[in-house]
């Protein structure tokens, strides 16, 4: 396991940080950490929030108890760490087959992918679903995962200026990352694809479709089909 330092975060929670960048094999660190902590389920753990290089643990102090509740779990965390040891393969970790239709009006950005790589957008768009993807955390807005595993040759900046209004289902690249947005909404990353997929349902349990350490795989569909399969989500 990486080194952990352990960082208070407000007064019921505390901040668990495996680094300082994006960097994958302290991401399954992240999430090996959190599987851990889900099976030990003690009692004062309300929720986990993954992060790329840090996990948060939101803490029910009361239920702890005593005059510094924080100090007391961050030493029983700190004895903890120091005895569990975390399995950060992927083997158990769900995939996720995510239909997107790319180019043309689902992704106005795919042919400037493509010229910024050298390649034709059959080629990006083969390189795109070619990825092993890891969904490294959520946020932004619910449900929105940002992915780690894009093919480098595809990298490509933000746009200068954001869209006010991007498709929900939207696949997009963002310098080193690619992602999907959940919902309608502003965004400036290049799109190149969408999803006929709901990422987000207030009334699903659980409401994101993704889940952080799950594995992602793009399959790439036409237009028909993403109109048929968009039909059965409404």
């Amino acid at each position: 396991m990486s080194a952990c330092r352990i960082e208070f975060l407000g007064d019921a929670a505390l901040l668990l940080r495996f680094g300082d960048g994006i960097d994958a094999t302290v991401n399954r660190h992240v999430h090996a950490c959190a599987a851990a902590l889900r099976v030990q389920a003690p009692g004062w753990l309300v929720d986990i929030t993954p992060a790329y290089a840090c996990l948060a643990l939101h803490i029910d102090v009361v239920r702890i108890g005593g005059d510094d509740a924080l100090a007391a779990t961050r030493a029983w965390l700190d004895q903890w760490l120091e005895r569990t040891r975390f399995d950060a393969s992927d083997a158990n970790s769900r995939t996720v087959e995510i239909p997107v239709v790319y180019g043309g009006e689902y992704g106005p950005d795919l042919v400037a992918v493509a010229t910024r790589a050298g390649i034709t957008h059959e080629e990006a768009i083969a390189r795109h679903t070619a990825g092993n993807y890891t969904v490294a955390m959520l946020g932004f807005a619910p449900g929105f995962p940002y992915l780690l595993g894009l093919d480098a040759s595809l990298a490509m900046p933000r746009i200068d200026t954001p869209r006010t209004r991007v498709a929900a289902g939207s696949v997009g690249i963002g310098g080193a990352q690619t992602g999907i947005y959940p919902q309608a909404g502003p965004g400036g990353w290049r799109l190149i694809g969408r999803t006929p997929l709901r990422l987000f349902d207030a009334g699903r349990d659980p409401p994101s479709l993704l889940q952080a350490g799950d594995r992602v795989r793009f399959v790439a569909i036409d237009a028909a089909t993403f109109d048929a399969m968009d039909e059965r989500a409404r």
